[in-house]
């Protein structure tokens, strides 16, 4: 999948362009090294919020991607409200502690962020010659600082969401922590020119988003939020309903069109990938895609033109399909930017919508034939098991024919347990007494009638047997934030860029608020 203009951090930069907000900075102590602490404001929804960021001195023995680091380059609070002197001497104290620190519920996000140390001193340098960076390392790197971490939601004892859910501005999908990233850009690109004294050039500038490295812990959340999975793909699937109706398209639609396929020819021209698997999977997207611009030229002039994009589209591998349904989305805020005020999730938990064993088994048959035809007395399809490790409380994959703590197993194996459901039905029992006798079915109860209101809420995949890939599920969720030039690691962890090619501070009144989909250097 691909970033969309449904994708949060296109939704936050949207609704900053037309609530006319302005970045401030009113505090800017750093010293000559590049460390101190510095604090930037901005008003959402009506109600101002302040990024506190703290640079502090890093060995390079200590630098990290890994979530178990315990020292990092810089290190971030997005607070509620304006500051106080006691709150940044409290915050600057205790935000490079990261997981070890007190927070209060007036912090709102942690977040912490390592240098790219090649592209970061190489800005540097050049800045402090008089010149600009280079742009073929500009565009090879995309980020002069990579995040290891972006927590919201209670964790580690900042605020719960649910203390601001609510809020204009902070309800939707990880808008806290969207907002936060794209802060803690900004403070990325004042340092460097702190640092070299000079002006980064400002389509340069632009085109240096935010790194992330994202591994396993991201992956169970899809799983353990179903609902909120339904929201997110529904929205993706009814904005492109909408757009495949289209009768026709006039002059101006086609041509942005075009000109959207040619920016992400270039995007993809400008992404490179140093796994030989992967970098053979977009060598192959690099030449669908200019095939399928070909057919466009004469496509879009057809009856329904982007539903015939779409099936255009199916002629090719995955990737090329997912980049055509971004691209016949992109044009059309009018349309389907609506869609972006259904994508949280405030149900709560339901009655189950079958009163009887017959009535649970025919809608397993229905909504999780697939599970049912999985193997599960073959070793292969029960060899992984999720567990949360005790040192990070971050999820990890174990081999459980070959590594202890399987009895430790967290519960995302939902199609075992749904076909252990379905053969424990008996249907000549009374529903309520199975569900008082076998109390370990409840779970798989639960996902069935979740599934039967929500039918984009399951994962439909194994995901305790070897053939699953956790890269699938982390590729998933990261479009939907906006990443792009997705890095991979290896099958479970990966790097990503984010922001790149937003809008600056100083653009959020522009039209450029809202034009930065597969972003590439101008």
């Amino acid at each position: 999948m691909f970033p969309s203009r449904l994708s949060f951090l296109r939704a936050l930069t949207r609704r900053l362009h037309h609530e006319g907000a302005r970045l401030t900075r009113p505090v800017w102590e750093i010293d000559a090294q590049g460390y101190g602490h510095a604090v930037y404001t901005i008003a959402v929804g009506g109600r101002p919020y302040s990024l506190v960021a703290v640079s502090s001195h890093l060995p390079d023995d200590l630098r990290s991607d890994r979530v178990i680091a315990t020292a990092w380059d810089t290190a971030y609070v997005l607070f509620d409200g304006v500051p106080g002197a006691a709150d940044i001497a409290r915050l600057v104290a205790e935000a490079p502690k990261q997981e070890a620190a007190r927070f209060s519920e007036r912090d709102l996000v942690l977040s912490r962020a390592n240098r790219s140390v090649r592209l970061f001193s190489h800005v540097v340098e050049r800045l402090r010659a008089g010149q600009q960076p280079d742009p073929a390392l500009i565009d090879s790197v995309g980020y002069l600082m990579r995040t290891t971490a972006v927590y919201g939601n209670g964790k580690f004892g900042i605020a719960d969401r649910a203390l601001y859910a609510d809020r204009p501005g902070l309800s939707g999908p990880f808008a806290a922590e969207m907002l936060t990233v794209w802060m803690i850009r900004t403070f990325t690109h004042e340092l460097v020119e702190h640092l070299g004294g000079a002006p980064l050039d400002r389509d340069i500038k632009r085109h240096l988003g935010i790194g992330n490295a994202t591994g396993l812990g991201m992956a169970p959340f899809l799983v353990s939020h179903p609902v909120l999975l339904h929201n997110w793909m529904t929205a993706r699937e009814t904005a492109l309903a909408r757009v495949r109706r289209l009768p026709a398209l006039d002059d101006a639609a086609r041509g942005t069109l075009h000109a959207l396929a040619e920016r992400a020819q270039r995007h993809l021209d400008s992404w490179t990938l140093p796994d030989p698997h992967h970098a053979a999977i977009l060598a192959r997207l690099r030449q669908d895609w200019a095939e399928l611009r070909v057919w466009m030229r004469d496509g879009f002039l057809q009856d329904a033109p982007l539903d015939a994009l779409i099936r255009r589209a199916e002629r090719y591998d995955a990737p090329t399909q997912e980049l055509a349904v971004s691209l016949a989305i992109e044009p059309f805020g009018r349309l389907v930017d609506d869609l972006c005020d259904g994508m949280n999730d405030n149900s709560g938990l339901a009655p189950l919508p079958f009163a009887t064993p017959q009535e649970a088994r025919r809608a397993i048959e229905r909504h999780f034939d697939w599970a049912l035809a999985l193997r599960f007395d073959d070793p292969d399809e029960t060899r992984q098991f999720w567990y949360v490790s005790e040192e990070k409380l971050e999820p990890r994959l174990g081999d459980r024919h070959s590594e202890d703590g399987a009895e430790r197993e967290s519960p995302l194996d939902i199609a075992r347990r749904v076909q252990e459901l379905y053969h424990a039905l008996d249907e000549s029992c009374d529903l309520r007494a199975f569900r008082a006798a076998s109390p370990e079915h409840e779970l798989a109860l639960t996902r069935l009638a979740c599934v039967m209101r929500h039918p984009y809420s399951e994962i439909r995949d194994n995901l305790i047997g070897a053939g699953c890939l956790p890269i699938d599920m982390l590729r998933s969720k990261l479009s939907f934030f906006g990443a792009t030039k997705f890095d991979p690691k290896s099958d479970r962890w990966t790097r990503v860029t984010l922001a790149q090619g937003a809008p600056l501070p100083d653009e959020l009144h522009s039209p450029r608020a809202d034009d930065w989909w597969m972003a590439v250097r101008a």
